[in-house]
């Protein structure tokens, strides 16, 4: 149906699509556990903040399973380069994302005020260190990841963990914060009423303005102070799966080049910005359904700036620049490609319409009322 070429363009995308879906539908939910300690002041109103994601923050998962059993399948060195050089990374974004679980189960098992403070601030670190370490992961790929292959093609991590807290990826990380935090209190003006909602609605008309200059900052550096990469030779589209057939040089200013050759990419930053300044005017003019899908437009955009703008690189190396992963030379075979994608559209549009069917089924605000009401049988 797809020659191999054509399935790697596919996969390359739907693998953006389930990221962007993770960062958009698990997005509020971490930045509703940021928010918690700064939006409720007290035990009921950390309660009402909590139950408008006790509904769905599970279902929202699904993205992040969706999204690394694509990158298994789809393109197994990257999954092998990423989840072995950011091992100590991702566990500690594994051990950060368990807290979350936890704290929604167990923080009304007892009315201890010191019990709930105690998972009260777990909920933060679970709502905040997540999306942290997705940004830093960004941003040290744009940078380049020190790992090679032998001769075997076996794979060589030659970083260390701290070398990823670098000042690119950390501002990275603060986009990524940034960005969900805005999600999150866009959510709670819609999910919330009185005091809470006051206090999202002032969160939410400032959040914005600061991830637009987050990302701006991020853009120039990217721009100026950024080597990026090009393959100057090799590397054939529809070729076998072999980082060994190309050559790679690094250039300032490189990761601009596909704006360039492909004009509609600018779609994506422009819809990172855009998104974000609407988001803001329609918070302040009380229209906060629409604000909550311009926020999601805003973090698809910021998302996908990052895809196309290293395309077709999946993952660079650093020391063995010719060694980098692209979206051609490091997916599995055009057999595997063309039934994870009869599958994908086979279930695909079944996760898009119980997770709609969810969001419609629970829609209205949590408020204190009803979390006096039924004190017992809500989080």
């Amino acid at each position: 149906m797809f020659d191999f070429e054509t399935l790697r363009l596919i996969w390359w995308f739907l693998l953006g699509f389930l990221l962007a879906g993770f960062a958009i539908f698990d997005g509020f939910d971490f930045g509703v556990g940021a928010l918690l300690p700064w939006l409720a002041r007290t035990d009921s109103e950390r309660r009402v903040v909590i139950n408008t994601i006790g509904p769905v923050w599970e279902g929202n998962q699904t993205w992040i399973i969706l999204g690394a059993g694509a990158i298994f399948a789809a393109f197994p060195p990257l999954y092998g380069a990423s989840f072995s050089g950011f091992y100590l990374a991702l566990i500690g974004l594994l051990f950060s994302m368990i807290l979350r679980p936890g704290g929604f189960k167990y923080r009304s098992k007892l009315e201890s005020p010191t019990w709930r403070t105690i998972w009260d601030h777990l909920l933060f670190v679970g709502g905040v260190v997540p999306p942290l370490l997705f940004g830093v992961a960004v941003g040290n790929v744009l940078q380049g990841v020190p790992f090679h292959f032998d001769e075997w093609q076996r794979l060589f991590y030659d970083g260390s963990f701290f070398g990823l807290l670098n000042p690119f990826a950390l501002l990275c990380g603060l986009v990524s914060v940034s960005m969900v935090v805005t999600h999150g209190a866009v959510y709670l003006v819609n999910k919330t009423d009185g005091a809470v909602q006051a206090r999202a609605i002032g969160v939410a008309g400032v959040a914005p303005l600061v991830t637009i200059t987050l990302f701006l900052l991020a853009g120039l550096w990217v721009a100026f102070g950024l080597q990026g990469y090009v393959v100057t030779a090799g590397g054939a589209w529809s070729g076998p799966s072999n980082p060994f057939t190309k050559t790679v040089e690094l250039h300032t200013g490189a990761w601009l080049a596909n704006y360039r050759s492909y004009p509609w990419m600018a779609l994506a930053p422009m819809l990172g910005f855009g998104g974000a300044v609407l988001t803001a005017r329609l918070i302040r003019s009380a229209r906060p359904m629409l604000a909550f899908v311009s926020s999601g437009a805003s973090i698809f955009g910021i998302v996908s700036t990052a895809g196309v703008s290293m395309f077709p690189f999946l993952m660079p190396s650093s020391n063995h620049p010719n060694q980098s992963l692209t979206v051609f030379d490091a997916s599995s075979s055009h057999d595997t490609l063309m039934i994870m994608l009869i599958s994908t559209i086979i279930f695909m549009p079944i996760i898009i319409i119980y997770t709609g069917w969810v969001f419609k089924v629970m829609r209205g605000t949590v408020s204190t009322k009803y979390i006096d009401d039924n004190s017992h049988s809500v989080y």
